[in-house]
């Protein structure tokens, strides 16, 4: 095996749609060569893609949800979160439309503290179920395509809330980095309603402005 490179077999390749599957030519019997530092984040998106059923009714989505009102900067005030972003300070995640409908996004956060390095990932949003506008996958690395779904956004777009049918992540995001206890505590339950273990919720640490170290700079 080139010791630069791991084989990864994604455990969801039944999973995947057709039409993702065919865009790109695939290495034999499903594996993808990936880079060895790649790993452990491949590994960590392919639980967030997920692979089978939960047995759960599907989530209930935000009734339509206009875009271009979406795009722009959302604060992580609370998450249920994914390994990559367990121990996140001062997250953000941002969106822009692409000309193609494609959902641009950007997600960055201090690691470990509010001094650790900044780490920055930017997946691509597609719009699902475009009735809604409410579903969506959201790709890291092709051709993992995540579950993401907007369970919640109010009236002024202020806050909002993604969730997924597994139920085991939920971000809770606003344009601000600091809510009142009561617009946590009405969103809290909204999450509770969705069928998630709510004590599982950590708060993200929010300290403006950002003064941090780019990933691979040194201190």
């Amino acid at each position: 095996m080139n010791s630069s490179h791991i084989l990864y077999e994604s455990p969801c390749r039944s999973a995947v749609p057709g039409a993702i599957r065919g865009r790109e030519p695939a290495p034999t019997k499903g594996f993808t060569r990936l880079p060895g530092k790649l790993l452990g984040l491949v590994g960590s998106l392919a639980l967030l893609a997920g692979c089978s059923s939960t047995g759960l009714a599907p989530i209930r989505t935000a009734d339509h949800v206009d875009l271009p009102r979406f795009m722009g900067d959302w604060y992580v005030i609370a998450h249920i979160p994914a390994f990559l972003e367990r121990d996140a300070y001062n997250a953000v995640e941002s969106y822009r439309l692409l000309d193609d409908g494609r959902i641009a996004t950007t997600f960055s956060f201090n690691d470990g503290s509010f001094d650790g390095k900044r780490k920055t990932y930017h997946p691509t949003g597609f719009v699902v179920d475009s009735e809604s506008n409410a579903v969506w996958g959201m790709r890291f690395i092709w051709p993992i395509k995540a579950d993401y779904r907007i369970v919640y956004v109010d009236d002024d777009y202020r806050h909002t809330i993604i969730g997924r049918n597994k139920r085991d992540y939920v971000w809770v995001m606003a344009r601000s980095p600091q809510i009142p206890t009561q617009d946590m505590a009405q969103l809290t339950e909204i999450i509770t309603a969705q069928g998630y273990d709510t004590s599982k919720l950590r708060r993200v640490p929010q300290h403006w402005p950002l003064h941090a170290v780019e990933e691979g700079e040194t201190p």
